[in-house]
Parts: structure tokens; C-alpha cells; sequence
């Protein structure tokens, strides 16, 4: 892994969303897609209205802005990627759960999907 952020497999284009994420190349299931890193907000802000930010804690007090393309993979309840968050680095490594060919559209279960204001229409 070389850099602290590498989206160098993935580009953001106009989808069904307004804006989505999709498969520069082959990925190959397992395969790392994204990795990067994240900004944390100020401990005032509140993200559950806003479906820009990432959840950043289990216990939903802390919020982050991510890197790279991570804020426009959209969510689908059949997603073809998964994030994985390290809080303790304020890192992510976005990985394949299946293989992916070129040009398809990347998308994962948003972790706050059920709870979040933002997300009502999704879930």
C-alpha cells in the first residue's frame, strides 16, 4: 500500500444518484478497492441530517469526512463493496465483495442506513 489515500481503481461519473462511483478496471473479489483517510468534525456537528459525512464511532457521537471517492459510492441493499473503518487511524480500506468488471458502479450498505434521518427514504 503506498500513500495514505489511493482511489487510483475508481472514478466518480453521473449515474441514477446525480453522482456514483464506478470500476476503473477488473476487481477482483476480496481485492482492496479505495483505501484513504478521514477527517474527524467538530464534536458540535450532528450528521444525522446531513448524508454527506460518514459515522465514525459505534456508539454514533463522532463524525468524518472521508477521502477520495469514498463519499459518492451510493448505497444498495445488494452492494458490491464494503468499507471498513479503523477508527483508532481514521483510516478505510473500501473492499470487492464479488469480482467487479470495468464500469460498473460500486455500492455498499451505508453502516448507518436504519438510524440516520438522512437515510429515511433509503431504508
Amino acid at each position: 500500500m503506498q500513500g495514505l489515500v489511493d482511489c487510483s481503481k475508481v472514478y466518480v461519473d453521473h449515474c441514477s444518484h446525480g453522482a456514483g462511483v464506478f470500476a476503473a478496471c477488473d476487481i477482483a473479489k476480496d481485492e482492496i478497492v479505495e483505501h484513504g483517510i478521514v477527517r474527524r468534525l467538530p464534536a458540535t456537528f450532528d450528521g444525522n441530517d446531513s448524508p454527506y459525512v460518514f459515522t465514525w464511532s459505534d456508539d454514533r457521537t463522532v463524525w468524518a469526512i472521508g477521502s477520495g471517492c469514498s463519499t459518492y459510492y451510493n448505497c444498495s441493499t445488494d452492494p458490491n463493496t464494503e468499507m471498513h473503518r479503523d477508527f483508532e487511524n481514521d483510516t478505510f480500506e473500501i473492499r470487492a465483495l464479488r469480482d467487479i468488471v470495468k464500469g460498473e458502479e460500486l455500492q455498499h450498505v451505508y453502516k448507518s442506513l436504519t438510524w440516520r434521518s438522512c437515510f429515511s427514504d433509503l431504508s
